[in-house]
């Protein structure tokens, strides 16, 4: 009798002990809520940057001719996302797309009209075509559906590799910040406007700002991103590499002439250092190691003839040669096999040399932060480790009663996170 009260005794114990175990984590997790509620409503600090600290920047421009070389509209879809691709990769800040045609062209070809940063921009079809695929490229997924309407420019960038940029934050990310658009949600006078930042609930932001404009937002650190209460500020777009290092895409600008290109620089002072490209320019191999030294760099390519014809139709260019424009002209390719090299080959090659010729007076630091924003396992082949998975022929090795071509539902615990963590099949 002793011994099956000892037991009962023991069993109480431990049933007593698993509530105050339970109690305890619904007392912590209520805790980690409520404290991440109020980090909600923090303000949040944004870093003041002096000019001269500003993270350098690096432009390449691109003539919209190249868009009429390619043969159907998939070809031509198809290069403007190699060219997205290639800056995305080398981290270019700004895509200057300019036309390298004469001005009679422009007056007979058909125009068509974009939104840039600059306002609404006219320019020859084919330079728009160009822009207007990459701008929809650069912008996060979440966001493309308010600022790019069915258009037959788009058409066909359902075929396109996506960019998988750093700022292309999925629903999970726990990044500061993000990219939005202002609602025309209602708020009190004084009480600031209503962001989209792709979460489940709208940002609220201290600045009234109109409907439809697409900001970057700074969110408090340590935040709930399921809280209904989301506080933030509107910060530059340069404001998340200048304190993270992060890249924060590029942004589209269009020039309808070489000239443009320089003339409509959008930095304070204009480009301090500019390279042209060119089988005729010096070996880009006896340039020495970090001796391009740039607060705000530009790489100009040529079209199917070069830059040749974009000097010829721009009157306001005086220059005897295209030499004459650049403070390098280089040739990035100097050992070519073939007669020619595309534009956008010519891009991936070229900023792989300039690479250690390059060196920024203010380079940004570098970011370490990986874990708030998606890796590649989050976006590449677990995708077909997902559908393998699902698969009903797959053989369970755990088990052989299982007879061939049954439904196994015996899966690891690991890799059901795995599958719950992936949501790239989701965008």
């Amino acid at each position: 009798m002793k011994v099956k009260e000892r037991v009962k005794m023991e069993q109480k114990e431990r049933t007593r002990q698993q509530r105050m175990d339970k109690m305890i984590k619904r007392v912590q997790k209520q805790f980690v809520e409520v404290e991440k509620e109020k980090a909600a409503e923090k303000d949040v600090p944004v870093l003041a940057v002096a000019d001269a600290q500003r993270v350098s920047t690096l432009s390449i421009a691109v003539p919209g001719s190249i868009m009429e070389n390619a043969q159907s509209p998939e070809l031509r879809t198809y290069l403007a996302g190699q060219i997205a691709r290639a800056a995305c990769i080398f981290q270019i800040d700004e895509i200057v797309v300019f036309d390298d045609c004469a001005p009679k062209n422009q007056l007979t070809d058909r125009l068509s009209t974009i939104e840039t940063s600059e306002g609404a921009t006219s320019a020859r079809r084919c330079c728009i075509q160009l822009a207007r695929i990459l701008q929809y490229l650069e912008c996060p997924q979440y966001l493309r559906k308010y600022f790019f309407p069915i258009h037959n420019d788009l058409k066909f960038c359902g075929l396109l590799n996506p960019l998988d940029s750093q700022h292309h934050l999925r629903q999970q990310s726990e990044f500061v910040f993000r990219e939005g658009i202002v609602t025309n949600k209602p708020t009190k006078v004084g009480k600031g406007s209503y962001v989209n930042v792709g979460l489940l609930n709208d940002v609220r932001v201290d600045t009234e700002l109109e409907p439809n404009m697409r900001v970057t937002v700074k969110l408090p650190e340590g935040v709930d991103l399921k809280s209904k209460k989301l506080r933030g500020k509107v910060v530059p777009p340069s404001q998340p590499r200048q304190e993270t290092g992060i890249y924060w895409g590029y942004t589209v600008r269009i020039a309808n002439s070489l000239s443009q290109v320089f003339t409509k620089c959008p930095y304070k002072g204009g480009y301090d250092m500019t390279i042209g490209t060119s089988d005729q320019g010096t070996n880009v191999h006896e340039v020495e190691p970090r001796s391009l030294s740039y607060c705000h760099a530009l790489v100009v390519f040529g079209g199917v003839l070069g830059l040749d014809p974009a000097l010829e139709s721009d009157s306001k260019l005086t220059v005897d040669s295209v030499e004459d424009l650049f403070d390098e002209y280089l040739n990035t390719v100097p050992a070519q096999g073939s007669r020619t090299v595309r534009t956008e080959e010519a891009i991936l090659i070229s900023m792989a040399a300039l690479g250690e010729k390059l060196q920024p007076a203010n380079a940004p630091k570098p970011f370490a932060d990986f874990e708030a924003i998606p890796q590649s396992r989050d976006t590449g082949i677990q995708q077909y480790a997902f559908n393998e998975k699902r698969s009903k022929t797959k053989p369970n090795p755990a088990n052989t009663n299982h007879p061939v071509g049954t439904v196994d539902f015996t899966t690891d615990q690991n890799d059901n996170a795995q599958v719950d963590d992936d949501m790239s099949r989701f965008d």
